[in-house]
């Protein structure tokens, strides 16, 4: 009986889980596309550098510019202007208790956060919306260079979510194998490693897809992530 509960649990999350696509840098320009997304606990984001030498670096929503201390970070990722793929870093969201805040730690030629507004949020909410985090951001005069970056290597496989450090919200205590890839504050995510994307992606638009097994966004990976999770609850409650 445990063991069904363990399933069914399993099979419930790997149904709502989704993946959301964001191009960082794309058409050269200091951009996130989408700006903002609303992610729900399990969602994985997928970020592809398509130009420059960008980063996807947490801060908050008073010093958007400034590095989140123990914040997540994806460290600079150069795209070669003549690359037929395009580098991707992931992390995954597991608690939606408050916003996650990001900008691009890029200071050269120009600081891409301060004067760029090269910002991105994730669940922003009316009393602290993108707009006055972008606001924040272009009225902030100084920035704290990006740190390391996430583990992993660049390949064309994102890896499942079990094998990844957590944070829980506000707890900002890591777990996990990776210590190059700090949990975040003030919101829950996992670090996921890098992969790559050909230039023919499409990636630059929030991007959530279902299939008739109602399953959303889910990739074979994410799915391998769910049986270990289902293991480890049912050798729990057993």
């Amino acid at each position: 009986m445990f063991s069904v509960a363990a399933f069914a649990l399993a099979s419930a999350l790997a149904a709502s889980a989704a993946d959301i696509s964001i191009a960082v840098g794309a058409n050269n320009a200091l951009v996130f596309d989408p700006t903002s997304v609303t992610a729900q606990v399990g969602d994985v984001l997928h970020f592809e550098f398509q130009s420059k030498n960008h980063s996807v670096t947490q801060s908050s929503f008073a010093n958007p510019c400034t590095r989140l201390p123990n914040g997540i970070d994806s460290g600079f990722m150069f795209v070669d202007p003549a690359a037929t793929a395009h580098p991707i870093w992931s992390f995954q969201v597991n608690d939606t208790s408050a916003p996650l805040w990001f900008y691009c730690a890029q200071q050269t030629p120009v600081p891409h956060c301060s004067q760029g507004g090269m910002v991105f949020a994730v669940n922003p909410t009316a009393d602290k919306s993108f707009d006055a985090f972008q606001a924040n951001a272009k009225s902030n005069s100084t920035a704290a260079p990006s740190g390391g970056s996430a583990s992993g290597s660049v390949s064309g496989v994102i890896p499942p979510p079990s094998s990844l450090p957590t944070a829980g919200g506000g707890a900002g205590g890591a777990s996990g194998a990776s210590a190059t890839a700090p949990a975040a504050t003030g919101g829950g995510l996992t670090s996921v490693a890098r992969g790559a994307s050909s230039t023919g992606s499409g990636a630059g638009a929030a991007a959530t897809s279902a299939n008739p097994n109602g399953a959303v966004g889910l990739s074979s990976a994410g799915a391998v992530s769910f049986v270990a999770l289902f293991a480890a609850v049912a050798g729990i409650m057993l």
